[in-house]
C-alpha cells in the first residue's frame, strides 16, 4: 500500500506558502493543465493531451492546495486519470478520479475544501482557466469568499527552474534545432511554406516533441502563416518554431536561403546576430532584468535599419511569456515586473531579434538562455548563420 506520509511535494512548498501569504490567499484551486502538471510533478492526462472537449462538457483537472498544509493537498480529475495514478501514484493525500466534466469535478473539489476550511475568506483561482459552470459551483458553495486570480502566485512559483525542468527545456531546444536543420537540408526551391511546415512537424514529432507551431516567412513577404507560397531560388526563409517536450517549450528561430547568400544578406544577418549576442552578455544571477534590453538597445540604436528591427526578451518554460516579465511594451500585455529586479539562477529567458526588411524579407534569430550564478547558457546554440537549402 502507498504510504502517503512518505511522499513529498515536487515543488518548493515554502515558496508557495510565502507567495500565498503575500497575496492573502487561504487556499488555491488550480485548474490549468500547465499548473496542474507543475504541482503534480509532471502529470499530464494522456486522454486529453490534444483536446479538452468530451461529450457535453470538458476535461477539467483541479488541484487543491491549502496554505501551510501541503500534506492535505488534493487532486480531482477524470476517470481516465485513475489509470495513471495506478502506474505513477500522485503525491497528494486526497485523490478522486471519478469525474467526467467541469461541474462534477468542481463539486468534488468543493466538498474537499469544505473539510479543510469551512469558510475560506480568500480563494485563489485561475480566472482564465476556470469555466463559467465550474465557477458557478464554486461561488454557490462559498458565496462570502473573495476570489483572487492566482496567476501571479503560480507564475512566480514556476519562475526558478529545477535541474529536471532545465533538462527538458534543453531536450526541447535541441530537438527543434535538429528538426530545422533536417528541413533546411532536405528542401529547396519550389517547396511551399505549407510543405515545409508539415515537414518540420514530422521532424519534431519524430524527435519526441509535441509540435506547437511554425511561424514561417519566405522571400520578401512578411507573412508568417503556412501557405502555398513557394520558397524560390535566392529567397530567404525564416523558420520560428515551438515544440514542447513533456510540456516544456523549445522556441527558436533560424534562417535559410535557397542558394548562396549575397553580401547584403550576410551583413543583415550579422546585424541581427550582433544584437542577439549583446543582449545575452549581461545575463547572470543578480543582474537586473532591464540590463538585457539596455545591452540590446545599445547595439540596435547604431544600426541604419533600427526602424525596421525589433528586440524582445521574455520568460520561457511551461508557458511562453511567463516570468521573468522584462518589458511592458511587447506583443503580450503585462507589466515589467522583473525589469528592476535581479535575475535569479534557474530563470529562463527567450531573446529574439527581428528585422523586417522592406526588400529582403523577414530575418530573425531567437534563442533560449538560462540564467546561471555567474553567466548564462544558451540551449540549441547551433545553425545560427545562413543555412543553405539542400536542393538549391
Amino acid at each position: 500500500m502507498l504510504d502517503i506520509t512518505k511522499m513529498t511535494a515536487p515543488f518548493d512548498t515554502a515558496r508557495l506558502d510565502r507567495l500565498m501569504d503575500e497575496a492573502g490567499l487561504d487556499v488555491l484551486l488550480v485548474t490549468s493543465k500547465h499548473n496542474v502538471q507543475y504541482l503534480l510533478g509532471g502529470h499530464r492526462a494522456f486522454f486529453f493531451e490534444s483536446m479538452d472537449a468530451m461529450g457535453l462538457s470538458r476535461y477539467l483537472p483541479v488541484v487543491v492546495y491549502r496554505k501551510g498544509a501541503p500534506q492535505q493537498s488534493g487532486f480531482f480529475g477524470h476517470r481516465m486519470e485513475g489509470f495513471q495514478n495506478e502506474v505513477k501514484p500522485f503525491w497528494v493525500s486526497e485523490i478522486n478520479t471519478k469525474s467526467s466534466g467541469s461541474v462534477d469535478v468542481m463539486e468534488k473539489a468543493v466538498d474537499y475544501v469544505r473539510k479543510l476550511l469551512p469558510n475560506p475568506k480568500r480563494i485563489g483561482i485561475e480566472v482564465a482557466f476556470l469555466p463559467v459552470d465550474s465557477a458557478a459551483v464554486l461561488r454557490k458553495a462559498f458565496p462570502d469568499a473573495e476570489y483572487v486570480d492566482a496567476l501571479f502566485v503560480l507564475e512566480r512559483l514556476r519562475a526558478l527552474k529545477t535541474p529536471e525542468e532545465l533538462k527538458k527545456l534543453r531536450i526541447a531546444s535541441d530537438a527543434v534545432i535538429d528538426s530545422m536543420q533536417a528541413v533546411f537540408d532536405n528542401f529547396g526551391p519550389g517547396a511551399t511554406k505549407a510543405e515545409l511546415t508539415e515537414a518540420l512537424r514530422r521532424e519534431e514529432t519524430m524527435r519526441g516533441l509535441t509540435f506547437d507551431y511554425c511561424l514561417i516567412a519566405a522571400g520578401s513577404s512578411l507573412n508568417r502563416a503556412p501557405s502555398d507560397q513557394r520558397w524560390e531560388k535566392g529567397d530567404v526563409l525564416s523558420v520560428d518554431s515551438g515544440g514542447n517536450y513533456h510540456g516544456y517549450i523549445g522556441d527558436l528561430a533560424r534562417m535559410g536561403v535557397a542558394g548562396e547568400p549575397d553580401a547584403e544578406l550576410i551583413d543583415l544577418l550579422a546585424e541581427v546576430e550582433a544584437i542577439e549576442q549583446a543582449s545575452m552578455q549581461p545575463i547572470k544571477s543578480g543582474a537586473l532584468g532591464k540590463d538585457i534590453y539596455a545591452a540590446a538597445d545599445a547595439v540596435l540604436g547604431k544600426s541604419k535599419l533600427h526602424n525596421h528591427i525589433h528586440f524582445l526578451a521574455h520568460g520561457m518554460g511551461l508557458v511562453s511569456h511567463e516570468a521573468p516579465r522584462l518589458t511592458n511594451s511587447g506583443p503580450v500585455p503585462y507589466d515589467a515586473y522583473d525589469a528592476d529586479r535581479p535575475l535569479e539562477t534557474g530563470m529562463v529567458v527567450s531573446v529574439e531579434t527581428t528585422l523586417q526588411h522592406p526588400r529582403r524579407g523577414f530575418i530573425k534569430l531567437e534563442d533560449t538562455v538560462v540564467v546561471q550564478p555567474n553567466s548564462f547558457e544558451v540551449y540549441g546554440d547551433r545553425i545560427r548563420g545562413w543555412n543553405r537549402a539542400g536542393r538549391a
